[in-house]
């Protein structure tokens, strides 16, 4: 039997989202090509030790740790803005605000020039998109991370995910994706033998994903 691909030994950067509900943008950048590993949690505020229901002032975010060479940080950028609301019609709750938490002055330059262009196609509508330097995230309780994946229990409980591989499991991360339609079957079929699967959850996946693929990603 194939081992289950929990680990990858590559060269990465790291990227960190608020995109509202981070159920969502889990899945979305999990199964995006380039994409290593994901985790979810609050980060942005002041309040000690932050939790679901008791997120103070703290935003939900997410933290991509993604490989350069295949995909760049300009190409998140453009899926961050595709996939959230970011406009101040929205009325947005703090916890649920859009922000990008950079990790360089790179990422802070591009940062900016991307909400430069992106109020530029909006009009009169407000981007209210916070630009802020990274900040330390606490970590989401285990059942939000790879919140998709672990709604299909029994194939869950086949990929022995303890918490810390909820948070850092490369296999976790592909399959919350695939199992909502993101990635397509194209990609899924090129890379489903590395990822150490069986050939019945590959199938189950599969199944899952033509079901799924082109839908809306919602919490």
């Amino acid at each position: 039997m194939a081992k289950l691909l929990h680990h990858v030994d590559t060269p990465f950067e790291q990227a960190t989202f608020g995109m509202g509900c981070y159920w969502g943008c889990d899945s979305l950048f999990g199964a995006t090509k380039g994409v290593l590993r994901t985790r979810v949690g609050y980060a942005g505020g002041t309040t000690e030790s932050p939790r679901s229901k008791h997120v103070g002032d703290h935003v939900e975010v997410i933290e991509i740790h993604f490989d350069p060479e295949q995909i760049s940080y300009k190409e998140l950028l453009e899926m961050f803005w595709n996939n959230h609301e970011y406009r101040a019609s929205a009325r947005l709750k703090r916890e649920y605000m859009s922000m990008i938490m950079y990790h360089n002055e790179e990422q802070r330059q591009q940062a900016e020039a991307s909400k430069i262009e992106q109020q530029a196609k909006e009009g009169d509508e407000v981007v209210v998109t916070e630009i802020v330097p990274v900040s330390h995230l606490y970590p989401a309780a285990d059942h939000n991370q790879k919140y998709r994946l672990q709604g299909h229990v029994d194939l869950a409980k086949g990929l022995d995910l303890t918490p810390e591989l909820l948070q850092t499991s490369h296999v976790a991360a592909r399959l919350n994706g695939y199992l909502v339609g993101v990635g397509g079957l194209d990609q899924f079929e090129a890379e489903v033998g590395t990822l150490g699967l069986t050939e019945e959850q590959a199938q189950y996946v599969r199944n899952y994903l033509i079901q799924n693929e082109g839908g809306a990603l919602s919490c």
